[in-house]
């Protein structure tokens, strides 16, 4: 075999070794999500009765960007007030704390914009089950970096947007099993880096065992 034919053979290899996992996962992600739908069937209608009390929108989409940097909808059940977007900036723009905690960390520790229920589903990661159908339709995986809203790109430039871009977003992912709400955003930027740096279908495998792990702990 000459030089450049085995060139051409690890030039194949490297191709068709991606190409294998991707669609591992594709099918494990068809094949579970259909199998978690069916299980939790009775917590979904339970979760619809609950947020409809107030009389809003059960569910609550957001454009997200996902792989290739191509925008989808993200659903999940609505678990904050109607006008939270104005609640949240009439927040930033009245109170200091608030907005330094935001702009470090994408989150409120106590978030007023938060509903009775929608407390029950976050807590119990409940809120994200809608998002099952984005992983059926193809728009996320079950393991992979948490879906940022266009407004963030900002902040996700500063943070290996690329390596986010490169991959389907996910349901679950490192920083949601290992640390989740107790880091600021550049250090769940870092979990997400690493995990794109070194993911593999056995770690995925790993992570979704974990998950409900960490959902029980109410973390």
């Amino acid at each position: 075999m000459k030089l450049n034919d085995l060139d051409s053979v690890h030039a194949s290899a490297a191709t068709v070794v991606p190409y294998l996992r991707s669609t591992l996962k594709r099918i494990f992600d068809i094949v579970f999500s259909l199998m978690v739908l069916l299980l939790i069937s009775p917590i979904w209608l339970v979760a619809i009765f609950l947020v409809s009390l107030d009389g809003g929108p059960v569910f609550y989409s957001q454009r997200r960007v996902g792989l290739n940097g191509q925008t989808f909808k993200c659903w999940k059940f609505r678990t904050m007030v109607v006008n939270a977007e104005t609640v949240l900036q009439n927040l930033i723009n009245t109170d200091p704390k608030i907005a330094h905690e935001w702009n470090s960390t994408q989150k409120l520790k106590v978030d007023p914009r938060i509903t009775w229920v929608g407390k029950w589903l976050r807590r119990c990661s409940v809120d994200e089950l809608p998002q099952f159908i984005n992983v059926l339709n193809g728009t996320m995986s079950v393991v992979g970096p948490r879906p940022f809203a266009r407004e963030q790109i900002g902040l996700y430039r500063n943070a290996a947007l690329v390596k986010y871009l490169s991959v389907k977003p996910g349901l679950t992912g490192s920083w949601q099993v290992y640390a989740r709400h107790d880091t600021t955003f550049a250090c769940r930027a870092k979990y997400d880096e690493l995990y794109v740096d070194q993911a593999s279908f056995a770690m995925d495998l790993a992570l979704v065992v974990k998950t409900p792990l960490a959902m029980l702990r109410g973390q």
